[in-house]
């Protein structure tokens, strides 16, 4: 299986400390076990800012890094061996293993943390930490300072100021690598094949599950742990909720099915959506409404490129979309003044795509001083246009109600203009017939 390289997280971290003001120190806490129902825990996942920094797996961590730091400059806080515990829930990487394994300079036991935070803290002058996304380690934070501050009358130095990582650690997350981008290349690959096994599986009769069934046995089986967001397989007019994750209805002949799913490899998301007739053939609405997305979407990978600004891909949908749907008479007037009034807005409410990475909607700004981000070689993004037509949508026909399209893809900004990642899933009206009727 694709990895992250362990020199990349000494180069990310080296590269956080390069841009924090001197003298000072961040303190980052991995994420909290999440607890399911009684004493049930979630599968773990740790938080993606703290994996990127550290590829550290385990709870009840902390990472501390102190520019300069003649001991090290790389704290690690984690979990002591516990051969009891160990027997219960699995080995774990102990102090050692946080030095051996995962490149510590120092490690400490969690356990001693009150007692040694403090003391590593007190004179810097600044302190960088995700303010506000876990408030019980805001508060702890607070403490450890109060610790220093208790001691100011004899001497000891407080810090001063008190800044978001976010911003630092946020616009290093959103350039992403070649290392980043061949696991990014692994999670898409897994996810096409599972796509690929939905569609050739899909026939009336079946349920939702049953695909979402063999999407879920083909990430696993691919060596994926789990999916990286609740996978969404809609049918009929299922596919008009944007966000639908009931999964239970019955698969109907003459219904499509829309699927938005991906994986998650070393922490790393893929995300596609393709959308499928169940019996295997477009009805000619389907298709008609089917190749004014599918236009949009190649209509944005054109607009994907260095010195091209974020929303331009996003302009780009629209304009295919609302000049397709003028020519099916489901909107009427002229093309740029319905786009002026957001007509389209009633069959295409979304925009056309977000950030990807370690985080499905991965972090970074779209726009910097009020204009729209400029793409450069690395960024990854989605492209998900979609037209959907509420199936109570009393102002066009009957025909029409109740289908819902959205093609999905992701892609790595080149210096030439975009990779499609995601590639290995038909996608064409013909491509996606012929596997269909392969498969029968």
């Amino acid at each position: 299986m694709i990895h992250i390289p362990r020199a990349e997280y000494t180069r990310r971290r080296k590269a956080l400390m390069a841009q924090m003001e001197p003298n000072s120190i961040a303190i980052l806490p991995a994420a909290a076990v999440a607890i399911r129902n009684r004493d049930v825990e979630h599968v773990y996942r740790q938080d993606s800012d703290f994996q990127y920094l550290s590829g550290f797996p385990e709870p009840e961590a902390v990472i501390v890094l102190m520019p300069g730091r003649q001991h090290g400059e790389y704290v690690l806080f984690c979990r002591e061996r516990n051969a009891e515990r160990e027997l219960w829930d699995g080995l774990r990487a102990g102090t050692e293993g946080a030095i051996r394994d995962f490149g510590a300079d120092d490690a400490f036991p969690i356990t001693d943390i009150d007692d040694i935070l403090p003391g590593l803290i007190e004179g810097r002058d600044r302190v960088y930490s995700a303010m506000g996304s876990n408030a019980e380690f805001d508060r702890h934070l607070m403490e450890w300072i109060n610790v220093i501050r208790s001691k100011a009358h004899l001497g000891a130095q407080p810090p001063n100021e008190f800044v978001a990582l976010d911003h630092l650690l946020h616009d290093m997350r959103l350039y992403k690598s070649a290392a980043e981008v061949k696991v990014m290349r692994e999670a898409a690959r897994i996810s096409c094949a599972a796509h690929v096994k939905a569609m050739q599986a899909s026939r009336a009769g079946l349920h939702e599950f049953s695909l979402e069934a063999e999407l879920d046995y083909e990430f696993r089986k691919g060596g994926a742990k789990m999916p990286a967001y609740g996978s969404i397989v809609a049918a009929g007019r299922n596919s008009c909720i944007l966000h639908y994750q009931q999964n239970d209805a019955v698969l109907k002949d003459g219904d499509l099915v829309l699927i938005d799913a991906g994986c998650e490899i070393d922490c790393y998301a893929s995300d596609i959506t393709r959308t499928w007739p169940v019996n295997g053939k477009f009805s000619p609405e389907q298709k008609a409404i089917y190749e004014i997305v599918l236009a949009s979407q190649e209509a944005a990978f054109a607009e994907i490129a260095p010195n091209k600004h974020w929303n331009q891909a996003h302009e780009a949908t629209v304009r295919v979309i609302t000049s397709g749907l003028v020519e099916l008479g489901l909107l009427q007037g002229e093309v740029d003044e319905l786009i002026a009034s957001e007509a389209y807005r009633a069959f295409y409410m979304h925009r056309a795509g977000h950030w990807l990475g370690m985080d499905v909607h991965d972090v970074g700004e779209y726009k910097v001083g009020g204009e729209w981000r400029v793409l450069e070689v690395g960024m990854a993004l989605t492209v998900e246009p979609g037209i959907y037509i509420a199936p109570d949508n009393q102002t066009v026909a009957k025909k029409w109600r109740g289908i819902g399209v959205r093609i999905e893809d992701d892609v790595v900004v080149t210096k030439q203009g975009c990779e499609i990642l995601t590639g290995g899933v038909p996608k064409t009206v013909a491509d996606i017939e012929a596997l269909m009727a392969a498969a029968r």
